[in-house]
């Protein structure tokens, strides 16, 4: 079993989507109105294009994926970090560490090591069943709640680098005496 981690192109948009809606589904369930639970085509292929689209391919096939969108290219942001948008499993491959696999690897190699983030963040609906406590348990923890399309949004930060955290925060001075 081979397991590669990647940037995903245009031409992956229809895996990437069929991932998404699989997995998106227990959302629709709920009424939750996110924008990935009722994604098209053409919804996937301009994410892809506009943001940072990982996969986390099991033997060829994508199986996860997660979007990171910057604050610099994001006219919506909330937070001057990073932002998890759009994180999806394949429903045949929940509960066996694929998310925590792609998530882990984006948040360290991608955010903290190469783009030098000292925090990511990422929001869901107050109401999910599971969400909240699941990033929580990823160490993530609540930082602001917002009414968003009358769906009441929970917003989860995630420190990567706390010395760099606290420079930005103005928690601690540039240059310690």
């Amino acid at each position: 079993m081979s397991q590669l981690i990647r940037l995903a192109t245009v031409t992956d948009a229809s895996e990437v989507l069929g991932v998404t809606l699989r997995a998106y589904e227990p959302i629709r369930d709920l009424n939750i109105k996110f924008l990935a639970a009722t994604a098209d085509l053409q919804l996937v292929t301009n994410n892809i294009r506009r943001n940072l689209t990982y996969v986390l391919e099991r033997d060829g096939q994508i199986v996860s994926t997660v979007t990171v969108r910057h604050p610099w290219n994001d006219p919506e942001h909330f937070s001057p970090y990073p932002f998890i948008w759009w994180f999806a499993v394949d429903p045949l491959y929940k509960q066996k560490g694929i998310g925590a696999a792609l998530l882990t690897w984006v948040e360290e190699n991608m955010l903290r090591d190469l783009v030098k983030a000292p925090a990511v963040y990422l929001a869901t609906a107050d109401r999910h069943p599971w969400l909240v406590s699941i990033y929580e348990r990823r160490g993530y923890e609540i930082f602001a709640e917002r009414v968003h399309d009358g769906e009441k949004i929970v917003y989860l930060r995630k420190i990567l680098d706390e010395t760099l955290y606290r420079i930005i925060e103005n928690k601690e001075p540039l240059v310690s005496h």
